[in-house]
């Protein structure tokens, strides 16, 4: 039986972020860190040179998310896409993070690399919470 080029498309971007073997599961049933790495398939699919996250471990158990952003960012480079992301969580930040901007009132208060933010005093004590 020949596959319709749309769903040889979709298991081809399944094989990409390294979930093939899910192609037939019902996504609820799979773990945060799963469906997390199924929406970037999603939206890859479309193309994009630059991609929007919100979060993208939020949700996903903490011994997951370093393999949710490793897989992320090895699908982000084969692609030649650029993401930005917002994330609260420092670690992923540090580890991830070529490029870091820190909002206060609507507007950047500073930016840098994740290690000249992460240690910036007014950052550590206002933003991250820990005393200078």
């Amino acid at each position: 039986m020949q596959r319709h080029p749309k769903a040889e498309e979709m298991w081809a971007l399944l094989d990409l972020v390294g979930l093939k073997e899910t192609g037939n599961r019902i996504v609820r049933e799979l773990p945060e860190g799963m469906r997390k790495l199924i929406d970037i398939a999603v939206a890859l699919a479309l193309e994009p040179k630059l991609i929007f996250m919100d979060e993208p471990t939020s949700g996903v158990s903490s011994t997951e998310k370093f393999q949710v952003m490793d897989t992320l960012t090895r699908v982000l480079d084969a692609r030649a896409t650029t993401a930005v992301f917002v994330e609260h969580d420092m670690d992923v930040v540090a580890r991830y993070a070529s490029r870091v901007a820190v909002w206060t009132g609507g507007r950047i208060a500073h930016q840098g690399t994740p290690d000249e933010i992460l240690n910036h005093p007014e950052v550590r004590e206002t933003v991250i919470g820990v005393g200078v």
